[in-house]
């Protein structure tokens, strides 16, 4: 319980900004980060840019033998992507990363049980149309924090911080 108080709490935490030291040890220099919007699972988070997205709570599951990277425990969130733009949005564009309790998480593919990534990225979404994706992350054998982070492109100038227990 306590555990996923303190989940809970760093996931509220304000964003902390990055800074550099100018060349020729001068002064510390701010740099230019996204503003992170921490969402709950399941709710959904709308960029200025028109792009809408959704995030399921994590799905826990136990990978099958031939899951890439090998891992004892999964989880898998359904990602659906809605284009109010003007213009056809790529879906390459979107980046998505995650972290469980407080590090790294990479990716799994497990084509078994129909983790593949995201297999339509070359394919543009049209305007006023959604598209699903399902994605999962290797995560500890135990319940621990996750964040789930979205950016509908590079230049975004926010990013979606998808929060909870997993």
């Amino acid at each position: 319980m306590a555990a996923a108080l303190v989940g809970l709490a760093a996931c509220g935490a304000p964003a902390q900004g990055n800074s550099t030291r100018a060349e020729g040890g001068g002064p510390a220099v701010q740099a230019a980060a996204p503003a992170q919007q921490t969402v709950d699972f399941g709710a959904r988070y709308h960029f200025t840019d028109g792009v809408t997205v959704l995030v399921s709570a994590p799905k826990s599951f136990r990978p099958s033998t031939s899951a890439y990277p090998r891992t004892d425990r999964a989880v898998a969130f359904e990602i659906s992507i809605h284009n109010d733009g003007d213009q056809p949005y790529r879906l390459s564009a979107l980046s998505v990363s995650a972290t469980a309790a407080g590090a790294a998480a990479k990716q799994v593919v497990d084509s078994t049980q129909g983790y593949s990534g995201i297999v339509d990225a070359g394919k543009d979404v049209p305007s006023g149309r959604d598209v699903q994706v399902t994605l999962a992350f290797a995560v500890p054998e135990a319940p621990s924090e996750m964040r789930l982070s979205l950016r509908p492109n590079a230049t975004s100038s926010v990013v979606a911080v998808y929060c909870g227990s997993a």
